[in-house]
């Protein structure tokens, strides 16, 4: 065969320039696989056993997603470093696009196929260990997940099983600890100076966290009998059985105390200057000291008073019913008689309801005396209250409703001279029935007192002299239905008529409760205290 040097020449150019990009081809896939095994070698780090079993379980939480942000940081990262290969392909596809306009078009056909089928087998690869990453770390984070759940639960469960802890109560910047009784001092030298005296407050700390009860007794120095039921109820209370604390101050007034006095030592009526101010009078100023240091701390109160100027109350609850919390807690004092009223504006009571505290006074018994029975029936209401919350002692059964009474009267003397009873304290009367009588000892003159009301009386004068227009019965009175549950309940024979309905009025705009007690007119008392 004859040898043609010029087109032997050519082919051996043609071969070379092809050698030349196949080469260069290859030695691209070669650096590209290298990227990819580099990548298909990273392993996600496994997790650390030993920390999540040492996660507490409020950190729970933090650590889900403190994991999941980092391993999708690991992903992102890991696409980051897939990307410039892929564009290195792009580029590279972009160059033998070039060398096909050049060369045979069989060659750089075959030549495309094959690189094309090297990028889709390095895809190919590169998306599979991509997935089974993706797929590694799902499985990963399921089993973290799954892990904390069952700690949860766990610590859920120890949760459940202890018992709540106790805490301390702070009062008069005095730690009481949980399941004991303390006695503190409340001094009000802070308000009147050295005219103050040191005023016990008996606190019992349960050994169950609860609500806190304030029993009050003696904001009038005169009414012994409430002194009686703080120091009773208090004393028999066992911390350890208790849940809530109680807070008791047996003679509020000890000043008027001291003096066998109603009031304090400049005539006036403490139970009128609640909730007090910093700037006005030494009763304003006492108020202010006692309401902030002793009752804020409260979530109820129990206010226990008697009659006054020598007259007796059954025992009853004062409450104003429209107030809801103040209905609940009337409530639970079990068969004791409730009246219906807010009382003196600036009373202990009304003050505390004003605060968002819940509040009744209980009123039993006649001042400076000490009526064992009373005092009884004033204890056995307190209990009842207590076991009824929850707070202490079993709840008794009893089948009978207390009676309310949304109304009440006076029943006033028209002359003056010396009043004898007939009807009895907690007598039911009815219209017209004789209650007493005034008799005058110079001329013997003497006219009968009837009742204009059908009702009960709840409250009552002793016998004494008595001046024209004097309150002599307080009736309260009832409504027909009322009525009807007392009498089906008495033919019940479950109790006694007295004890079945012990209950005060609320204030009647006749009643002397709004009438100046301090011997000057309203105007001057306001004007003093201003």
């Amino acid at each position: 065969m004859r040898h043609t040097p010029g087109i032997n020449h050519q082919e051996s150019i043609n071969h070379h320039e092809l050698g030349n990009i196949n080469s260069s081809v290859l030695l691209f896939v070669l650096f590209f696989l290298c990227v990819c095994s580099s990548f298909a070698q990273t392993e996600i780090p496994p997790a650390n056993e030993s920390l999540v079993s040492s996660l507490s379980a409020s950190s729970y939480p933090a650590t889900i997603d403190a994991a999941q942000s980092s391993s999708t940081n690991n992903l992102q990262d890991s696409t980051l470093e897939v990307s410039p290969s892929v564009s290195s392909i792009a580029s590279a596809s972009v160059s033998v696009l070039a060398v096909e306009e050049t060369s045979q078009a069989q060659s750089a056909i075959d030549t495309s196929s094959a690189f094309s089928s090297a990028v889709a087998t390095v895809s190919s690869s590169t998306a599979s260990d991509i997935s089974s990453a993706s797929g590694d770390l799902s499985a990963e984070n399921s089993s973290v997940n799954s892990s904390l759940h069952n700690e949860l639960s766990s610590a859920a469960d120890v949760a459940t099983s202890v018992e709540p802890l106790s805490l301390s109560k702070f009062i008069l910047d005095t730690e009481v600890k949980p399941g004991t009784s303390v006695r503190l001092t409340w001094n009000s030298e802070t308000a009147v100076g050295g005219f103050s005296e040191a005023t016990p407050i008996l606190v019992v700390n349960g050994a169950t966290p609860g609500k806190t009860l304030c029993l009050t007794g003696a904001v009038h120095g005169d009414e012994l009998n409430g002194i009686e039921m703080v120091r009773r109820v208090v004393f028999d209370i066992d911390p350890a059985k208790l849940t809530g604390t109680i807070i008791g101050v047996p003679v509020a007034n000890i000043m008027g105390f001291r003096r066998n006095s109603r009031y304090l030592p400049d005539r006036r009526d403490w139970n009128r200057y609640f909730p007090g101010n910093t700037h006005g009078s030494s009763a304003s100023r006492l108020a202010h000291s006692f309401f902030t240091k002793i009752i804020m701390h409260c979530d109820s109160l129990v206010d226990l008073h008697t009659g006054s100027f020598h007259r007796t109350n059954l025992p009853q609850l004062r409450a104003d019913l429209a107030d809801e919390n103040v209905a609940r807690l009337a409530q639970n004092f079990g068969v004791i008689a409730v009246l219906n009223g807010r009382g003196n504006p600036n009373s202990l009571r009304a003050a505390a309801v004003r605060a968002g505290i819940p509040a009744v006074t209980l009123e039993a018994g006649e001042p400076m005396a000490m009526q064992s029975e009373v005092v009884e029936e004033g204890v056995k209401a307190i209990n009842t209250l207590l076991a009824k919350t929850g707070m202490y002692g079993k709840q008794q059964r009893w089948t009978r409703i207390a009676p309310v009474y949304y109304r009440s009267a006076w029943v006033r003397a028209n002359q003056s001279g010396i009043l004898f009873s007939k009807a009895t304290l907690g007598q039911r009367v009815k219209e017209e029935d004789i209650l007493g009588t005034v008799t005058d000892p110079i001329t013997n003159a003497r006219t009968t007192i009837k009742s204009p009301y059908n009702g009960r009386i709840i409250g009552m004068a002793l016998d004494q002299v008595v001046l024209p227009g004097f309150a002599a019965y307080h009736i309260g009175i009832q409504t027909p239905e009322a009525i009807l549950i007392e009498e089906s309940q008495m033919n019940e024979g479950v109790l006694e008529e007295d004890e079945e309905d012990g209950d005060d009025s609320g204030v009647d705009s006749s009643d002397e409760i709004d009438e100046p007690e301090t011997g000057v007119s309203k105007a001057q008392d306001r004007m003093a205290d201003e």
